[in-house]
């Protein structure tokens, strides 16, 4: 299909999915997915690994023009739906990339949201593992405090439901694949520094971004031996940079085994013969076990084929504006730097890019990260003298209005010069909180509250103050 110039291609659009937690009165999960869903009866909306999580899938659309300001206008209404809804049943909706409230018993796997798909996924990756799942963390220290360790285990992979992410799609010609890709790898570090919205966990302040280390953890089908002797990590940033798109589904092949075997009767070939695009449903399914945070994408809508760059870097919260402001930067640094002469991808290694988000990750805006022709520089500093204008230069290229192009580049770059994001705001609070004599658990609850009401303002995070 690559080599015939099977896929459609008319333009390119944009996808988004956010994950969402749901908490009760006192703010702890709430187990309420399925009472949630049937009374939203929207199929925007979908079930999500934990009980207390919902999906929200926006409908794809192109990228040019003031399609950024709509995305945020349906984000509203989608959102502010939900959240009725959620009240309605008892609950509240909340945009953050791990719920600091969530505790080891919401870890048990009676949580799990009753599908096959989700026990199948727990059971296959437990019996490759052969061992219950260790959660080791060496947290960033809060300010003038010591830096904390998260030592534990849990009997279910429901760690990963802790993880909600934003999801950024990218519909891509074949031949640009690759340069998307290596330029979304590229990315990687600086978006979670400057995006991250997860420092706490089980009561512990850890990375800026624990999600990026707790999902890897909580899908290892891996037990310690293999680990040791290098097999890879079903959730993983790769190895190399790409050719072809083909590089990666061919990595899926070699060094992963089926996890949730799916066969499918019809053949490739003849479908293809007969002038129809193939399902590829094994293909599709073998992909959507191996957890890259750039995945590749190949899907079939309305009969025909196309691939998409699918980003899996970004918590989600904490406001709208955030969003979509991050996928701004997102989608208009990716074309600047796709499009270069020199691509940035051949002036470092494959393992910088990687530091880099894991640096980003753990230290937020206090991270060192690695750029070519400059050397270690801080996230912000990167974004407001690198990233920005390539991000500004990729917009205008795009067909991006000028409205929607300044208002949320300048969301980060404000974002940059504040130093403040979820993440950052997080810590803040509950370090003051704590210095005014609140335990933990209670500064940790009071934060998520005066969070909810934040976020519900809709005014982006760098604006947010500290005090109640």
């Amino acid at each position: 299909m690559l080599t015939d110039g099977s896929f459609s291609f008319p333009r390119k659009n944009i996808g988004l999915e956010v994950e969402l937690n749901l908490v009760d009165g006192r703010l702890r999960p709430s187990m309420t997915n399925s009472a949630v869903l049937e009374a939203l009866d929207d199929p925007s909306f979908t079930t999500e690994l934990g009980q207390h999580n919902l999906e929200l899938n926006v409908p794809p659309r192109p990228l040019a023009g003031d399609s950024a300001l709509q995305l945020e206008n349906d984000l509203n209404a989608y959102l502010g739906k939900a959240a009725g809804t959620a009240t309605d049943t008892g609950s509240t909706l909340a945009m953050i990339g791990i719920l600091p409230t969530l505790a080891q018993e919401h870890f048990d796997q009676k949580w799990l949201t009753n599908k096959t798909r989700y026990s199948s996924l727990n059971d296959e990756i437990f019996a490759a593992r052969g061992e219950r799942l260790a959660l080791t963390m060496d947290g960033a220290a809060l300010p003038g405090a010591q830096p904390e360790r998260l030592r534990s285990f849990a009997e279910s992979i429901l760690p990963e439901a802790a993880c909600t992410s934003v999801q950024l799609h990218l519909q891509v010609a074949p031949e640009e694949f690759a340069a998307h890709w290596n330029a979304a790898q590229c990315l990687a570090g600086p978006q979670i520094a400057l995006a991250a919205n997860s420092p706490f966990l089980l009561g512990k302040a850890l990375w800026h971004e624990t999600r990026i280390p707790l999902f890897q953890q909580a899908t290892d089908t891996r037990p310690e031996e293999l680990k040791n002797q290098g097999v890879r990590p079903r959730v993983w940033f790769g190895e190399r940079w790409i050719t072809s798109i083909f590089d990666l589904f061919e990595e899926n092949v070699r060094y992963f085994p089926g996890l949730l075997p799916e066969t499918d009767e019809e053949d490739p070939l003849e479908a293809l013969e007969s002038g129809q695009a193939p399902r590829l449903s094994e293909l599709r399914m073998h992909n959507g076990t191996i957890w890259r945070w750039n995945r590749p994408v190949y899907d079939v809508v309305d009969g025909l084929p196309h691939l998409r760059v699918e980003n899996r870097v970004l918590p989600a919260g904490p406001t709208v504006a955030d969003i979509v402001a991050n996928a701004a930067f997102f989608y208009g640094a990716q074309r600047a730097l796709a499009e270069q002469e020199r691509p940035v991808w051949t002036q470092m290694s494959f393992q910088a890019a990687e530091e880099n988000l894991y640096a980003g990750a753990r230290k937020g805006f206090d991270a060192q990260l690695y750029w070519p022709g400059i050397g270690w520089i801080p996230p912000d500093e990167l974004a407001l003298r690198v990233l920005l204008p390539l991000a500004h230069d990729g917009l205008r290229r795009s067909g991006v209005s000028d409205e929607a192009r300044v208002r949320y580049l300048g969301i980060i770059e404000r974002r940059c010069l504040a130093r403040r994001s979820g993440a950052a705001w997080q810590r803040d609070y509950v370090r003051r909180a704590e210095d005014q004599g609140a335990d933990r658990e209670t500064a940790l609850n009071r934060m998520l509250g005066r969070y909810l009401e934040l976020s519900a303002g809709g005014e982006p995070v760098h604006t947010w103050p500290l005090t109640d």
